[in-house]
């Protein structure tokens, strides 16, 4: 029997079902999607919370695991890119502070957060709710952030009111020689 004959006969064998996972055990695209927007959204939300915001969001989890430093929390800068119009040529705008974190809980569960700025204490503090919000406490992580969800919406909608008062539309008057 030659390599090639071995190769499909046992691919015969998976085909016909004698070594291959069940259907069911696939994991469900729709389902994963969802859990990697959950992740952004709660990333997102540490990402524009205070550092006190942080840290009365984890304190009101209770005991948590403790967490070590994968990699400890470090700043440095990135290129910020922009497009005239939105849709044109990219451009480099300038350079933005960012400071990452990246832990790793008792448990063995994983964090990681990118914030503005250089506080590496916000930073490693995000990190670990990141690292929560994957198991068990996902829940009650997303209970302590809603305050701070809550705070986020409000400033939007202030700053929405104030740009809509300022607003002005701008209409063009139908001439009869065009």
């Amino acid at each position: 029997m030659t390599q090639r004959d071995s190769i499909r006969s046992v691919g015969a064998a998976n085909a016909a079902g004698a070594s291959a996972a069940p259907a069911d055990a696939r994991p469900d695209p729709a389902a994963a999607g969802a859990g990697i927007a959950a992740r952004q959204a709660l990333m997102a939300a540490t990402a524009m919370a205070r550092r006190d915001e942080l840290e009365a969001a984890l304190a009101s989890l209770g005991p948590v695991p403790a967490a070590s430093d994968i990699r400890a929390p470090e700043s440095g800068l990135v290129m910020l890119r922009g497009r005239a119009g939105g849709d044109g040529r990219p451009f480099n705008l300038g350079e933005a502070t960012v400071t990452r974190a990246a832990i790793r809980l008792a448990d063995g569960r994983t964090g990681f957060a990118y914030q503005l700025g250089r506080d590496a204490a916000k930073a490693r503090l995000a990190a670990i709710l990141d690292g929560l919000a994957q198991g068990a406490e996902r829940a009650a992580v997303e209970a302590a952030l809603a305050p701070i969800r809550a705070r986020i919406a409000a400033e939007a909608e202030t700053k929405a009111r104030r740009v809509a008062a300022t607003r002005v539309d701008f209409f063009t008057m139908v001439r009869g020689e065009d």
